[in-house]
């Protein structure tokens, strides 16, 4: 209105001295909020920003602990009767042969197809990477024990499971992922949070689309970086059935169908709908300081659910059927939290808006690199 009034009373072009320095007038304007809330409240009405912009040179570096241990606690002590949603569900067996099936078939039906041609890479993208991205959430699923009882049954589900994914993958993730569990945020050890070369090479709109587009080896390459593991047998049962089903099929069938479900893979950690669900779990959004966010969308038909991310991290031994339910016995809990409405968007927003990038993460020191710190300032501090 101001910058109105001068024009019009000069009948020029805007008089920029009035302003103090600006050179536009949308310099400090933030692009709208991304983050929804299903229950407004005082702290957070779910339009405005509950805070300032985050520095997009450096991570959210905070001193508390994971939000997801305490929360869990207090819905136990408020709904004592949510351990009766726990426990292994029968169905993901079920789901999971169904998948391999039909990705099997559509192996072998391209077999006759150019990998170059259109239908090859439409199934490959449309169909193939979602069901390669059901498959990586089966065994997510699986490697919380949820689909048998047993601990080797399990296992040895997930090592199908692995099949259509044509490389190895099942037995690295999963003590990847039970770290990112107990150890959430904590710099070294989870191997979900981005590198400082990330932040240095990627903090552009360029970068962001690159990892957005290659992210599934940022996920396959990173951990071998941060963390080494040391083999287990079932690190070996595990590439030794994926090479032997990829030598099997590679010389029976050719070449093809394992460019197929190659391309299903990468497809399925790349620009694709289902996949956003990589940024939109731990990525921090409109200056909030919550690391983990929710997703309520349709998205997680084709997902395991996944999307309900608060739910799950705050109770890991709930099965994919129950999580809606969790949600439900605990809205007090859940429906205040920000959440994302859509898991396409958090792809074009986290590539497009300067408030969120590879930045974007709450870290916290190690605990024991917190406790060895701790030690010697106490030493110092004797000496």
């Amino acid at each position: 209105m101001v910058a109105q009034s001068v024009c019009k009373a000069t009948g020029s072009e805007i008089d920029f001295s009035y302003f103090g320095g600006a050179e536009s007038f949308t310099e400090g304007k933030r692009s709208p909020r991304r983050t929804t809330v299903v229950s407004p409240s005082e702290q957070d009405d779910g339009v405005s920003y509950p805070g300032p912009p985050q520095d997009p040179t450096e991570f959210l570096w905070i001193m508390t602990e994971e939000p997801h241990r305490s929360r869990r606690m207090a819905i136990m002590k408020a709904h004592p009767e949510v351990t009766k949603l726990m426990g292994y569900e029968p169905l993901t067996k079920y789901v999971v042969l169904a998948v391999v099936s039909l990705q099997l078939y559509l192996a072998m039906y391209l077999r006759h197809f150019h990998p170059l041609s259109f239908r090859f890479l439409f199934l490959a993208y449309a169909v193939g990477g979602t069901t390669n991205q059901n498959l990586f959430l089966a065994i997510h699923e699986i490697t919380h024990n949820l689909a048998f009882k047993g601990i080797n049954t399990n296992k040895a589900l997930a090592v199908f499971a692995n099949l259509p994914i044509g490389v190895p993958y099942f037995a690295a993730f999963k003590k990847y992922h039970i770290e990112h569990h107990k150890h959430l945020g904590e710099d070294g050890i989870d191997t979900d949070l981005p590198t400082n070369f990330e932040l240095l090479c990627l903090n552009n709109v360029l970068g962001k689309t690159f990892f957005a587009t290659f992210q599934i080896f940022f996920y396959a390459l990173r951990p071998g970086f941060v963390r080494m593991q040391t083999p287990t047998r079932w690190h070996l049962y595990n590439v030794i059935v994926q090479l032997l089903f990829d030598y099997v099929l590679v010389r029976t069938f050719g070449i093809r169908p394992l460019l197929y479900l190659l391309f299903s893979s990468f497809f399925a950690g790349s620009l694709h709908p289902c996949a956003g669900h990589f940024i939109a779990e731990h990525y921090v959004w409109d200056g909030l300081n919550q690391e983990t966010y929710s997703y309520y969308g349709p998205l997680n038909i084709l997902a395991y659910n996944v999307g309900y991310h608060n739910e799950h991290h705050d109770f890991p031994s709930v099965p994919w059927t129950r999580l809606p339910a969790l949600r439900a016995l605990a809205p007090e809990f859940y429906d205040i939290l920000p959440s994302h409405p859509s898991w396409p968007m958090v792809i074009v927003n986290f590539i497009r808006d300067k408030e969120v990038g590879i930045f974007a993460r709450a870290k916290r020191i190690a605990k024991n690199n917190k406790q060895k710190h701790e030690s010697s300032s106490s030493s110092s501090d004797q000496e």
